[in-house]
């Protein structure tokens, strides 16, 4: 049974479609009341939710797709949301600054392969905003466009920019290490992984992990509902680490990012 609390750092809601339907797809929607109810079964007491609407189809439709998370975490006391921007398109800019003073906004959204571009061109653009704004930023990363160790540069250009990579051991080229490699290569602490990975259920990754940059800078994610959220809660209550170490994972560090109390 699993028992300790959790805040879910990466979660999506709504219909998942990169391109011609089919099964996979189906499974990988999910409504928001989904992505409750599954985060409820195992004591998730909060989901940081971007809208599938924002990122896909390729390109998405940004304004819109803020609009509905907004929606959500205005309706649901358990769901929080992230604010999108896209830099091709100036205005989910001015959108996201408007979000940013929403109470239930905890900060921006990055996602160069959903929308197309590589953040070595758009790093620049897109962490001068959050720099203005002092924002906590969630970003893809492990494909082309997006490598982990494309985001430092720009990381330590600016410290006050708190950035989580997201998807622990993702990586097209087949690695595991890059997002934890990228960590190292942080000069401010200012970096931090998120666990939403299908690779993270392999064994002895999240472990590994902690052992490399230790337990402050791992972060708890599901990717929801694109995976299971069962599952990826599973697989750190149940990891070779001592409780403490699970906790901080689950609620400790999430909370203290968030700024979310008891």
């Amino acid at each position: 049974m699993l028992t300790q609390r959790a805040i879910d750092v990466h979660g999506h809601f709504g219909r998942y479609d990169r391109g011609p339907a089919g099964l996979i797809d189906q499974m990988m929607t999910g409504s928001i009341e989904t992505v409750r109810e599954r985060a409820q079964a195992v004591g998730i007491q909060y989901t940081v939710v971007s809208a599938l609407r924002a990122l896909m189809p390729y390109g998405g439709d940004v304004l819109r797709g803020n609009d509905d998370a907004r929606a959500a975490a205005e309706r649901y006391a358990d769901v929080l949301f992230w604010a999108v921007v896209d830099p091709r398109l100036p205005e989910t800019y001015r959108q996201a600054e408007e979000l940013l003073t929403h109470p239930r906004c905890k900060g921006l959204k990055f996602h160069p392969v959903c929308h197309l571009y590589e953040i070595k061109q758009q790093g620049a653009a897109l962490f001068e905003f959050a720099n203005a704004h002092r924002a906590l930023v969630l970003t893809h990363s492990g494909d082309p466009g997006s490598f982990p160790e494309d985001f430092i540069p720009f990381a330590n250009q600016y410290p006050a920019v708190r950035l989580i990579l997201a998807h622990l051991g993702n990586d097209s080229q087949g690695s595991v290490t890059r997002q934890v490699y990228a960590v190292q290569q942080t000069r401010h602490n200012n970096v931090y992984i998120d666990t939403s990975s299908a690779r993270s259920v392999f064994s002895q990754l999240i472990e590994w992990a902690v052992g490399q940059i230790g337990v402050d800078r791992l972060l708890f994610g599901t990717d929801t509902p694109l995976y299971f959220t069962a599952n990826q809660k599973a697989r750190i209550e149940y990891a070779a680490l001592d409780e403490a170490v699970k906790r901080a994972i689950l609620w400790d560090n999430p909370a203290a990012l968030l700024g979310i109390g008891d």
